[in-house]
């Protein structure tokens, strides 16, 4: 069977139990590339990403002898509850390794889903040893997050839902980590739709596609440092490389600060909760140029996932907020005599910028002993509001030490 027959015969397989998920205009994204965006909600699917596609597929296929044995799997969240959901569908034992410091809501919801659960390892490469060794032991089927044909094709149908709910689509941007989603995506538009672009995005500190593309086999990052755990992988996979290799879709990576700008504008703007990887290909539409993007209209950016841990989102809110120019953490050195904070405060006041909190604090070095430090916490209107705030400060003569 060829690949297009597979993706078509994943399509048919899934159609009954996943979701369709709608797409979403953009103005706010449209005005910044030119061009129509449609935002492809994946976070909206079961489970909360696109992942229940590939593991579906991948688990409905499986012999009846393999079906007695069970599955296992390893994954941080998203495939592991896409797996756990398959599974117990199917009604087939599964077994999930989790690192162990997986976010706890991700933790909770694969349980819920019916796996039988163990957290091993601080990364997902020794939960992944952990899963084999079980898989060895025991007969289970592995089922790996994005290294199979049958997971490749099942996350290929993202692309033909765009197909036909954006017919005249251009360019499709998707986050990438593993590769199976952007294997599956390039495939399909490969073959249903050669003329549209397909741009894959990973997170800058955590990009092994580059390296592996110009060595030409994957290679292995060494380290990876993301909030977008959901595409922090270090080693491509075989089956994804052979296909995207071929295709030479374009690889861009985004920083921690599109990334955190992009959740923020993800909710307020479509009101919509995506974890930082899914936003992936929000932050390039942010962070890029049209011309970087090489953008064909209309454009789709696929969210991949919604699941972020409520204790994550927060400090990632307050990140976006600062890296939008709307929030403003300064220590601000006054004299320690009645009256001194008033002013300061009035200073503010007239600044227009709103004060979220304020703290006092006497024992720096740095303070002479006449002298007290204020660690003011303001809500700002944007960039330019930020800069006309601390430039009120430095007029008035206040010395300001700007907190990252």
């Amino acid at each position: 069977m060829d690949v297009m027959a597979q993706i078509d015969s994943a399509a048919a397989l899934l159609a009954p139990v996943i979701r369709r998920t709608p797409v979403v205009a953009s103005r706010v994204l449209a005005d910044r590339a030119g061009h129509d965006v449609w935002l492809k909600c994946e976070n909206l699917q079961r489970t909360g990403s696109f992942k229940p596609r590939g593991a579906y597929n991948r688990i409905a296929n499986l012999s009846a002898a393999e079906r007695v044995r069970g599955v296992v799997a390893a994954s941080a969240g998203n495939h592991a509850q896409g797996v756990a959901w398959a599974a117990t569908s199917l009604g087939i034992e599964s077994t999930v390794f989790m690192p162990v410091g997986a976010a706890l809501p991700k933790l909770v919801a694969t349980k819920a889903y019916g796996a039988t659960v163990h957290q091993v390892g601080e990364t997902i490469d020794e939960s992944l040893t952990a899963a084999h060794e079980f898989a060895a032991q025991t007969g289970a089927t592995l089922v790996h997050p994005f290294d199979h044909p049958d997971i490749v094709a099942g996350q290929a149908t993202v692309a033909l839902e765009i197909l036909d709910q954006i017919p005249d689509v251009g360019t499709v941007l998707v986050p990438t980590g593993g590769g199976g989603l952007l294997a599956g995506v390039a495939v399909a538009l490969r073959e249903r739709a050669p003329h549209v672009r397909v741009v894959g995005v990973q997170a800058a500190d955590a990009a092994a596609w580059p390296d592996s593309l110009t060595a030409g086999k994957p290679v292995r990052l060494e380290q990876m440092s993301t909030m977008a755990d959901g595409i922090a992988v270090g080693l491509p996979g075989e089956v994804p490389f052979a296909h995207i290799a071929d295709l030479a879709p374009d690889i861009l990576t985004v920083d921690e600060e599109a990334l955190s700008k992009a959740l923020l504008l993800c909710m307020e703007r479509a009101k919509l909760i995506v974890e930082p990887a899914g936003a992936a290909a929000v932050a390039a539409l942010m962070s890029c140029t049209p011309a970087e993007l090489g953008l064909r209209g209309p454009v789709c950016a696929i969210l991949s996932g919604g699941n972020i841990d409520p204790l994550l989102l927060t400090r990632v809110i307050g990140h976006g907020l600062s890296a939008a120019g709307r929030y403003l953490a300064a220590r601000v050195t006054i004299s320690d005599r009645p009256g001194s904070l008033g002013r300061l405060l009035a200073e503010l006041g007239r600044t227009g910028a709103s004060v979220l909190d304020v703290a006092h604090s006497r024992t720096g070095a740095w303070l002479a002993i006449d002298e007290v430090e204020v660690l003011l916490t303001l809500e700002t209107r944007g960039p330019a509001h930020r800069d006309d705030v601390l430039t009120a400060l430095a007029d008035a003569g206040y010395i300001v030490r700007v907190q990252d």
